[in-house]
């Protein structure tokens, strides 16, 4: 279970969100440990570290990363974090003092996952968070075969932002005629095959925004989001703080909206008025990193 995944934004995350002994520090995707040891290496046995995440996989990588840190309390949960409140409350957590949202897909979901995330590889058609989905669950497989051609070109434009949505669409919907599309690398070159010369050589693979735009979907990505966001906040400590590093615009305008919102209604302070991003070392040694954004929020009240 080693991990692939380079943690962005790391120290800036840290820094920003200004933990104190004795604080309960919640890293809702904690993913392969990257925040949540650096928490635990600069403040050992004075917090206690709760870690969340969707996916089995990552959360063994999170319990060996913090194997290392053993001063440092840790407790490992797997749940999606829209759930926050419910499995923070069951957890039976004294308190809630700073929160992590690292948003999006992890590398090592990207590279041995195999859940249909890349389109390097023949996987199936799953895209789910959850390494093994309910019967009931939406798959890839599911919006890439059965939503109408109208629904999936709108997916695609609204979540992934393709200009080339509508060709998109209606090669998919011309190949699964003929028969089901049964896995990742087939989907990305029907997606290849049709968009112009010029975006086949471009910096990202033509596929990406749409792969982008089906995961969304199947993780009701933004939905989690903004339900997670509010089970966080409503538990928080009067002085804590929520950091969310965004790697999406849609993404980052619904954290932008809902901070927005806590100042407005007095209950929240604003640390970084813009986001921050990744500085020019960073982005040397992980691509990834560039279109992350970081901001965080602080209950005042």
């Amino acid at each position: 279970m080693e991990t692939v995944h380079k943690t962005v934004l790391l120290n800036e995350t840290i820094d920003l969100l200004e933990i104190q002994k004795g604080d309960v520090v919640v890293d809702a995707t904690v993913n392969a440990g990257g925040h949540s040891s650096e928490v635990a290496r600069r403040f050992k046995n004075e917090v206690t570290i709760l870690g969340i995440d969707a996916d089995p996989d990552a959360l063994l990588r999170a319990k060996k990363t913090m194997s290392k840190y053993k001063a440092t309390p840790f407790i490992g949960i797997l749940s999606n974090f829209r759930d926050f409140k419910k499995v923070v409350l069951e957890a039976h957590a004294p308190h809630v003092d700073k929160v992590i949202f690292d948003l999006g897909l992890s590398s090592d979901q990207l590279e041995v996952s195999e859940r249909g995330f890349s389109f390097k590889r023949e996987e199936p058609l799953l895209m789910t968070f959850s390494k093994n989905p309910k019967k009931e669950d939406l798959t890839a497989y599911d919006v890439v075969n059965n939503f109408k051609r109208e629904n999936l070109e709108a997916i695609i434009r609204g979540f992934g932002e393709e200009n080339f949505a509508g060709r998109i669409a209606r090669a998919i919907d011309e190949a699964r005629q003929k028969k089901p599309i049964e896995n990742s690398k087939e989907l990305g070159e029907i997606i290849k095959a049709v968009v112009p010369s010029f975006y086949r050589v471009g910096k990202i693979h033509p596929a990406t925004k749409t792969f982008q735009a089906i995961r969304m979907t199947v993780n009701d990505e933004l939905g989690a989001l903004e339900e997670g966001l509010s089970g966080a906040y409503e538990i928080l400590s009067v002085g804590g703080r929520i950091a969310v590093i965004t790697f999406h615009s849609l993404e980052d305008r619904a954290v932008k909206n809902f901070f927005r919102d806590r100042v407005k209604e007095g209950s929240g302070k604003l640390i970084n008025k813009k986001p921050i991003i990744s500085g020019l070392g960073e982005l040397k040694v992980n691509t990834r990193a560039r279109s992350a954004k970081l901001r965080v929020i602080e209950k005042v009240q």
